[in-house]
């Protein structure tokens, strides 16, 4: 027995490509084309990424401090900065027992080791060295 549309009442004769339309042959090459490219630009952004983050342009590291005074104390830092780096700049913290900041000081490095005093506004008991950043570099490091 069959409807008024020439379908099956008793059972379901028509299958699914009967009943709706196969995709385009093309369809299939288009979406791997598409994945592919989508792949491609994810592999070349990730690897740029990495190249970007592995050879930053000013690394440095906070080597010792001394706490001179109720007012100052001093902290030894070694920078490396990368060839042809400008405006680089570094900061310096000084932490009291609390651990709010008393003292702060932004400075222009040199290669090597260097040697910076921070004023205080009272007495210091921790110095913090969030980083140093240059230019195309936000990231302090």
């Amino acid at each position: 027995m069959r409807d008024s549309l020439g379908g099956s009442i008793d059972g379901v004769e028509q299958t699914l490509s009967e009943r709706y339309a196969a995709p385009p042959a093309w369809w299939r090459r288009a979406t791997i084309a598409a994945v592919a490219v989508l792949a491609l630009v994810g592999l070349a952004w990730l690897a740029w990424a990495a190249y970007t983050e592995s050879t930053p342009k000013v690394q440095s590291q906070l080597v010792s401090f001394h706490v001179v005074d109720e007012h100052s104390v001093t902290a030894r830092i070694d920078v490396r900065l990368a060839s042809g780096t400008t405006d680089a700049t570094c900061t310096v913290e000084a932490l009291a027992d609390d651990h709010s900041i008393v003292g702060e000081l932004h400075f222009t490095p040199t290669t090597g080791t260097n040697r910076v005093t921070v004023r205080t506004e009272r007495i210091a008991t921790a110095v913090e060295l969030p980083g140093c950043t240059a230019e195309g570099q936000d990231r302090a490091r």
